[in-house]
């Protein structure tokens, strides 16, 4: 009886595993970002994406991270999201894959702590800036 039980409740977990892979109230993590190499092409490199980072593009995403301002005071429109919190105001606290370019909806008040943002995700290929990652129409999420 014992194991029947285990196998059905086995059975329903792995049934319910695909469903939750696919919970849009799931944040992205950084890890599956981190999932690009770059490549040279002629005289320059370009950016190339996992399948799973490919799969994001142009759809509503959760990220998790801290905001880095762009501009001076307390609310901010357009920032950087890292997946690491700065050392100082001067210092970039990770790489490329690390980092998303946030265009907010409406104004943010800097936080001094992690925040979830919520928005369409595209994947940035043609900037020189060295940015992967974008959020547009982005609004601050509960945690």
């Amino acid at each position: 009886m014992r194991r029947t039980n285990a196998l059905i409740a086995a059975a329903l977990l792995l049934a319910l595993m695909p469903a939750a892979a696919e919970d849009k109230s799931a944040v992205v993590p950084w890890e599956t970002l981190a999932q690009v190499s770059v490549t040279r092409q002629k005289d320059r490199y370009v950016p190339e994406f996992s399948k799973q980072i490919l799969a994001l593009d142009k759809r509503e995403v959760k990220l998790k991270g801290f905001m880095m301002p762009l501009e001076p005071g307390l609310t901010q429109t357009h920032f950087l999201l890292s997946a690491q919190p700065p050392d100082c105001a001067f210092c970039m606290p990770g790489t490329a894959e690390q980092f998303a370019e946030v265009l907010a909806k409406v104004p943010v008040k800097v936080p001094s702590d992690v925040i979830v943002v919520s928005g369409t995700f595209s994947l940035v290929r043609d900037d020189s800036g060295g940015l992967l990652y974008r959020l547009t129409e982005a609004v601050i999420v509960n945690k």
